[in-house]
C-alpha cells in the first residue's frame, strides 16, 4: 500500500509542477533554461576536447607499439 501512495504522490507532485511551470512561472522557467544553455555547451565542449585529445594520444601510442612489435619480429 505504501508504494501505491508513493506513486500517487509522485504523480500529483509532477502534475502540480507542470501546472505551476506552464501557468504561473513560464517566463522564469524560460530564463532559467536559457541561462543554463551556455554553461552546458561550454562543459560539453571541454568534454569533447578532452575526448579528442585522448583519442589522438591513443592512436599515436598504438602506432608506436605496432612499430616496436614489427622491429622485434
Amino acid at each position: 500500500m505504501g508504494s501505491i501512495l508513493a506513486i500517487l504522490g509522485g504523480l500529483i507532485a509532477m502534475g502540480g509542477g507542470i501546472v505551476l511551470v506552464v501557468l504561473v512561472w513560464w517566463v522564469e522557467f524560460k530564463i532559467v533554461v536559457f541561462g543554463c544553455i551556455p554553461p552546458i555547451l561550454f562543459l560539453v565542449g571541454i568534454i569533447a576536447l578532452i575526448s579528442g585529445i585522448s583519442g589522438v594520444k591513443d592512436s599515436i601510442r598504438s602506432k608506436k607499439t605496432e612499430k616496436e612489435e614489427e622491429k622485434t619480429e
